[in-house]
């Protein structure tokens, strides 16, 4: 061996000796944090862009099921909006939105359950269990998990101010949850893989926004976060700067001042009914960018916006 490759081959030496300085210091600093949610119950709305990018949604895998095998109970809760109205071109049916909603009558509602409750939720439990996990589909009509009823929706009419019963057809809201099957899964290595389709009292199928369908769940299960996956960096205030943490309160007067609006203000209704609920707390994460549920768990200043009681 000459002298200059001694010399390259210490030079390695020591570049890989600061790599596993670093990873160890990565370890060190998530062990107190992989120790707070040891055993605890995390539900993750997922969709948007990290459902849609195909290496992201590889990640997002990855990370659930290293989740799993450190302690936590992850949960996931999926959309599907973008495949529904593909799979409903196909079809020649043509998609009705009303503020945001789309109108849902029989034949919609047997096509969203098909997308939903079928090809998407199988493809993530293939995606989690490509990654070495145990993952099991479900829909909120299995064990009775989401009982839905009919989502009440009122507009005013522009011309005579007059307001309106909007009817979106089988479009539902939650009004109940039972987590039976979610507890007997958490004993197990299975992760549950959610499609957001609720059954009402008569046995009919009613979609649900993926987002309210997660809130629910982590409320009835008492989960100690639920994360919204989310196509922004979370909550931002007048100059455009992250808000970390925010209470139930402070959130509902940054509404009143118009600093949350238009569709953010769902997301953080989802998150106060999660926590009044019975959620411990509940994040909005920038699901655009890789390990933003890792980093948002497992290091001292995470990455979202944290909505908790008061």
């Amino acid at each position: 061996m000459t002298t200059g490759d001694s010399g390259h081959v210490a030079a390695d030496k020591a570049r890989r000796r600061v790599e596993w300085l670093a990873q160890a210091g990565i370890l060190t600093e998530a062990l107190p944090f992989m120790r707070r949610y040891n055993d605890k119950t995390l539900v993750v709305k997922y969709g948007g862009h990290a459902m849609g990018d195909a290496h992201l949604a590889r990640l997002f895998a990855r990370d659930i099921v290293l989740l799993k095998q450190v302690g936590v109970d992850p949960i996931v809760v999926h959309g599907g909006g973008p495949q529904i109205g593909q799979m409903l071109n196909r079809m020649s049916k043509e998609s009705v939105f009303v503020d945001g909603l789309r109108v849902t009558d029989q034949e919609t509602v047997d096509i969203v359950e098909m997308v939903l409750a079928g090809s998407i939720n199988k493809q993530i439990v293939a995606s989690l269990q490509s990654e070495g996990g145990q993952a099991i589909g479900l829909s909120g009509k299995d064990g009775g998990l989401i009982k839905a009823r009919k989502l009440q929706r009122t507009t005013k009419d522009p011309e005579s101010n007059i307001e309106k019963v909007l009817d979106l057809g089988f479009v539902g809201e939650p009004y109940d949850c039972d987590t039976t099957i979610l507890e007997i899964l958490r004993k197990s290595d299975f992760i549950p893989v959610i499609a957001p389709i609720g059954m009402g009292e008569g046995g009919e199928t009613y979609n649900i926004n993926a987002d309210t369908a997660a809130g629910a769940i982590a409320g009835a299960a008492g989960a100690k976060r639920l994360l919204l996956l989310t196509d922004v960096a979370g909550v931002l205030d007048k100059e455009g700067h992250l808000i970390p943490e925010l209470t139930v309160s402070e959130a509902e007067k940054l509404q009143e001042k118009g600093i949350i609006s238009g569709g953010m203000i769902p997301k953080i209704q989802t998150c106060i009914e999660a926590v009044r609920a019975g959620a411990d707390g509940a994040v909005i994460l920038d699901g655009r960018h890789q390990h933003q549920i890792l980093l948002e768990l497992f290091t001292e200043h995470g990455t979202g916006t944290l909505i908790r009681a008061d």
